[in-house]
């Protein structure tokens, strides 16, 4: 039996994973769940799993945890430390589905301890890949993608042989705003952004598909899991969902894995590997999906990748630097404070200051996080 910990239970890929867990009481064992202030959810969760510990990040709502759940014998803790708690809790497999920046912490906590773990939480790589794939091999932990492009490449790379790979291709759906002329584009609501055509996601994720920032950050993540170059690694819009990425390999050969677009699928590759298990997803029927299409990325219409590409080239602090900024420029925007097209422009001006060295240490990614949030924050107030 697979003892595991659910770092982001209660987000979407958290959801996913609880149900894939409880299908299988027999297969695993919870040890710790986590959330950020959803109290009656994570309780929830906590005794239909039998899980051991649950934490809040929001230290104000350890009372109403502690009262959900008292009698019931799990213990409650809250606070980024807390959090970090349940990612050091004694478990063989942990998932990193924290989104934004606020899950690299226990995400490392959790690879420190050399444990397997399901990365759902992209923003680690983004903001110290250097610093998360040193702490990989120092410690032996297995980093296994959970995002469903990673987990494509993941399934269909010959790491034994990385060599004869001659690029990965990540596909995109394009999101809900793929063919719209960008002057209407200026008028889109959180409404609008967060209703994704093919995928269930939260509204952060969903906002950072409709920019195409999320296949940025997905382009950077990719870099640091598998080693093939920056230039190595394409995007192309495939609007359908169904071939998640592809590899091409030296002789010409472009192997790719497919499914239908439910996150589960991916989170059960993780949780289940090396060996497989059932997943309640609705097949792949091919005769319904004949019609695949691709199309290359508009520019124009998605600064957001160009931003991401110049980051990943650049190097050093700018990652980090990009991913903070998107980040409060999602909020502001989620929060009626910027439009749509702001979002990117807020990025881009935070971007064209000086940047300083990569970090070198967890401390040294929170300074310029924080320095990227600040000059987000001053870039929205003019703007607004």
């Amino acid at each position: 039996m697979k003892r595991v910990s659910i770092l982001g239970a209660t987000g979407s890929v958290g959801r996913s994973t609880v149900d894939l867990i409880a299908r299988a009481p027999d297969r695993f064992a919870v040890e710790a769940l986590t959330a950020n202030r959803d109290v009656a959810r994570l309780a929830e969760q906590a005794k239909a799993l039998g899980a051991k510990f649950a934490a809040v990040a929001d230290p104000a709502a350890y009372g109403d945890l502690k009262a959900a759940l008292a009698g019931s014998g799990i213990e409650a803790g809250a606070g980024p430390e807390a959090v970090v708690e349940a990612a050091l809790r004694p478990a063989d497999w942990v998932m990193a589905a924290i989104v934004g920046a606020a899950g690299l912490a226990p995400t490392l906590a959790a690879i420190r301890q050399g444990k397997t773990v399901g990365l759902a939480n992209k923003e680690t790589l983004v903001c110290a890949g250097a610093l998360v794939t040193a702490e990989v091999a120092k410690s032996g932990a297995t980093l296994i993608p959970v995002d469903s492009e990673h987990s494509a490449i993941f399934q269909v790379f010959d790491a034994a042989r990385i060599d004869r790979v001659a690029r990965l291709i990540l596909t995109a759906s394009g999101g809900p705003f793929r063919t719209w002329p960008l002057e209407k584009m200026r008028d889109v609501t959180p409404a609008q952004a967060v209703a994704h055509p093919n995928w269930s996601m939260g509204a952060k994720i969903s906002v950072d598909s409709a920019t195409m920032m999320n296949k940025g950050l997905e382009t950077i993540e990719a870099y640091h899991l598998f080693p093939v170059g920056a230039e190595r690694i394409d995007v192309i819009v495939h609007p359908q969902s169904v071939i998640h990425s592809m590899v091409e390999y030296a002789d010409g050969s472009v192997l790719a894995q497919l499914g239908t677009p439910d996150m589960r699928t991916p989170i059960a590759v993780a949780l289940a590997w090396p060996d497989r298990m059932a997943a309640p997803v609705p097949r792949l029927d091919l005769a319904k999906n004949a019609n695949l299409t691709f199309e290359d990325a508009d520019p124009i219409r998605f600064p957001a990748l160009r931003l991401s590409r110049e980051a990943l080239r650049e190097g050093g602090a700018a990652p980090t630097l990009l991913n903070a900024a998107n980040e409060v420029a999602v909020a502001a925007f989620l929060a009626g404070r910027i439009g749509f097209l702001d979002i990117a422009a807020c990025v881009e001006a935070v971007l064209s200051h000086a940047r300083p060295a990569a970090p070198a240490d967890l401390a040294a990614v929170g300074e310029l996080d924080a320095a990227a949030r600040r000059a987000a924050e001053t870039w929205i107030g003019k703007a607004a």
